[in-house]
């Protein structure tokens, strides 16, 4: 399952589809809105994307997760729209027979939908808003202009 979709994530719905009687672990990721970035208070997160591009590019980071750990089924769902804070904006579900594939797999999965899924995120705060990422020309770590 890779899906970008502008309903709120369930984790049950993850969670029972990567179950499978080989896999002894399944780890999952809950990325949420928090209530401030940069010294600045959030009031919520709107994310937009290109969503055939994107779902494929979720796949691919899927099928490169389970030749580097061998996993028994992974799912990763984005939404796009506002996200309020404290909701879940991604959550990925991996299960292998072992848990460091599991946990491994859920590491790398977040950090390439960083670096290479077309999904922009826009940072809606107290006097203004802001595109966040490498879309805006800004690094996904560095500090944001005041």
């Amino acid at each position: 399952m890779f899906r970008v979709t502008d309903r709120p994530l369930n984790l049950q719905e993850l969670v029972d589809f990567v179950t499978d009687p080989e896999a002894g672990a399944i780890a999952t990721f809950i990325g949420t809105t928090r209530n401030n970035n940069e010294g600045r208070r959030v009031i919520a997160l709107d994310y937009d994307a290109y969503p055939d591009m994107a779902e494929k590019e979720l796949r691919r980071i899927g099928d490169e997760a389970n030749k580097k750990w061998q996993l028994c089924r992974m799912a990763i769902v984005h939404r796009t729209g506002p996200v309020q804070i404290t909701q879940a904006s991604v959550m990925i579900a991996v299960s292998s027979a072992h848990r460091e594939a599991a946990f491994g797999a859920c590491r790398f999965a977040i950090e390439e939908i960083k670096k290479t899924v077309p999904i922009w995120k826009k940072e809606l705060y107290e006097g203004g808003e802001l595109w966040i990422g490498t879309q805006s020309g800004q690094p996904l770590t560095g500090k944001l202009p005041r």
